[in-house]
């Protein structure tokens, strides 16, 4: 009884906020405060914007130069939160002769405040950080913000907390510093820390890595150890996400060898799920898109493994799983496939651009395809093709890793795209493509995209009249 009073209490209060933030955002306040929005869900659910796309792209509010890096804004109390790389641009040859000789690129990692309305800089925080990783353009996790506080973690395991009004430092703690795997100092995943940090009322959670520190909960306020549990062979790069409520409430880490579930309050593992069966890339594990939930059922879809569709269970935590992809079809040609974009879920059908850049929608249950579109990126192929989808009333605003913003409309006959233009310069340089690969942050009317070049404020709201 007392676990269905937790659910019914748990799920009036998730009732409650989803009523506050729709009032939040009918009074033109929504915010942007950490990754994919402050639900977690990508939806923007401010009124009041626009219809349709000028071809021209939507006016610039402002446009401040920035370095390098993927790490995607965040939005929150009148400031823009961005981090970036201040070494300068890893394609310079100088700079890849060091590089190739040493296996350490030099420079720092900064975090940089802005005013929302002007883009001028509040202030910045720059701590030294030579690189050691593969693509190291500059920092990945978005800023997480929490009242009076930011916390950001850096492409090295520089995990910060910073106080919003002027970027002093509260605590700061530095992974290889505490955590080790075969008793040497921890090292990065091979493409960096990229997992964003979660706050779960007073835990700061965070993907780590090591023996017995895959994942690590935090007291948020003092940065102390809480607890730490778990072991994987590559923490890889996917977001926590929640399932449940009351002491069965479950925290799901997906990463290289399968999916793993704890307590997110005392870190006691309940199950783990193997996935895949055999590791087919070894050391280049890509678990990357953030995981659904719907419901009861928990989807992964990963480049070369394919999808996964768990069903979570409560009373005790444990788990069924429905559906995975053929391992007889390394190229998954029917399958949902994605690399880095997360696929949207909307009934019983799962949409997403796949690690090829071929548009493909499948059913959530079985996988069976239902449609795909081949061009979607354009005539050319796409390696490692990526598209942030972020719904508003009903449509998506997707931003391709083209730079291209659209206004599509996702059906099980296929997609409507309504207008289009081109939003950001793609800047950087990834296997033979020019690809903008940061996720935009939705607020206040407007969309705040960056590039490895600047950071651009642009207006959203629908004209008057």
């Amino acid at each position: 009884m007392r676990d269905c009073k937790c659910f019914v209490w748990g799920a009036f209060a998730c009732w409650t906020v989803l009523i506050l933030a729709d009032w939040a955002s009918a009074q033109g306040t929504s915010d942007w405060p950490k990754w994919m929005g402050p639900s977690g869900d990508a939806v923007w659910r401010e009124t009041g914007i626009l219809e349709q796309l000028p071809a021209e792209g939507p006016p610039v509010k402002w446009r401040v130069p920035i370095g390098g890096g993927y790490t995607g804004p965040s939005v929150a109390g009148g400031s823009v939160f961005v981090m970036d790389r201040t070494a300068g641009p890893e394609r310079d040859a100088e700079v890849l002769a060091a590089l190739k000789k040493s296996g350490t690129l030099p420079g720092g990692e900064r975090v940089l405040c802005l005013d929302q309305e002007t883009g001028e800089i509040k202030w910045q925080h720059e701590y030294p950080c030579d690189y050691r990783i593969s693509y190291p353009s500059g920092p990945r996790c978005t800023p997480n913000v929490d009242g009076d506080r930011v916390y950001t973690l850096g492409a090295m395991g520089d995990l910060k907390c910073l106080r919003v009004n002027d970027g002093s430092v509260i605590w700061e703690k530095r992974f290889s510093d505490v955590y080790t795997r075969d008793g040497k100092p921890l090292k990065p995943p091979v493409w960096g820390y990229a997992s964003h940090p979660v706050i779960d009322g007073s835990r700061l959670i965070v993907p780590v890595g090591g023996e017995g520190s895959a994942v690590v909960a935090l007291d948020k306020m003092t940065g102390e150890e809480l607890w730490k549990n778990g072991t994987s062979s590559d923490i890889a790069y996917a977001p926590l996400v929640f399932f449940g409520e009351g002491d069965n409430r479950q925290l799901l880490f997906w990463h290289a060898d399968g999916v793993d579930s704890f307590n997110p309050a005392t870190g006691e593992q309940f199950w783990h799920h193997k996935f895949p069966e055999v590791q087919t890339q070894p050391g280049a594990t890509t678990s990357i898109m953030t995981p659904q939930i719907i419901g009861d059922l928990f989807f992964v879809s990963e480049y070369f493994s394919g999808s996964l569709l768990l069903r979570l269970k409560s009373c005790p935590p444990r788990v069924e799983e429905l559906f995975r992809s053929a391992t007889d079809d390394p190229r998954h040609k029917n399958d949902m496939n994605t690399l880095m974009t997360t696929p949207v879920i909307r009934d019983g059908l799962v949409y997403g651009v796949t690690g090829d850049g071929i548009f493909r929608c499948n059913r959530l249950e079985n996988g069976e395809k239902v449609w795909e579109n081949p061009t979607f990126m354009g005539d050319e192929p796409a390696d490692f093709a990526t598209v942030f989808m972020v719904e508003n009333e009903g449509r998506y605003f997707s931003l391709d890793d083209q730079g291209k913003l659209s206004i599509l409309r996702l059906t099980e006959t296929g997609y409507e795209q309504s207008s289009q233009c081109q939003l950001i310069e793609a800047t950087e340089n990834a296997r033979g493509r020019t690809v903008v690969w940061s996720h935009p942050a939705f607020a206040n009317r407007c969309i705040f995209a960056r590039n490895n070049r600047e950071i651009i404020c642009f207006d959203l709201a629908q004209p008057a009249g």
